[in-house]
Order: structure tokens, then sequence, then C-alpha cells
């Protein structure tokens, strides 16, 4: 996951099949293609102002090419 601005990302193909999925205080957006099932982007309750987008689903990017990159435990992000 990369983050940009909420005003600075775009989809610029495929937005027709994208899911909206929501939980709890419903402030928090989240992304999945409704084809395959990738989680491609988010808008977060912690900065509304902020989309965290995979940067896998950029035509023409190769994650793997990155180098060595910190992985996140999401199970350890947990506000509960």
């Amino acid at each position: 996951m990369a983050s940009v601005a909420i005003d600075n990302l775009r989809v610029t193909k495929g937005q027709d099949k994208l899911s909206l999925y929501q939980w709890n205080t419903r402030t928090a957006k989240h992304y999945f293609c409704s084809v395959c099932g990738i989680y491609t982007h988010h808008q977060r309750r912690s900065a509304p102002g902020e989309f965290g987008f995979n940067v896998a689903c950029i035509e023409g990017v190769d994650p793997f090419g990155f180098g060595e990159i910190p992985v996140g435990d999401g199970a350890s992000d947990s506000v509960v």
C-alpha cells in the first residue's frame, strides 16, 4: 500500500467493477474488485483526506521490483 491525497487518486479503468465495503462508523471506505476480489484502495478513517492504494493495481508497476519493503501486520493495528 502507498498513500496519496484524496484529490490525487484517479481510477482510470474498471471503476464499474469496484465494490464498496464499510463497517462500524462507515467513515472508512474500502474498495474491492467485484470480479477478482483484489483490494484496490481505501479512504482511511484515521486520515479521511488520503487514499491508501494497492500499488500492484497500477498498470506497468512491478511490486516485486521494489526490493525489500516493510510488511504491515494488520492484526497489530486493531483499534478494538
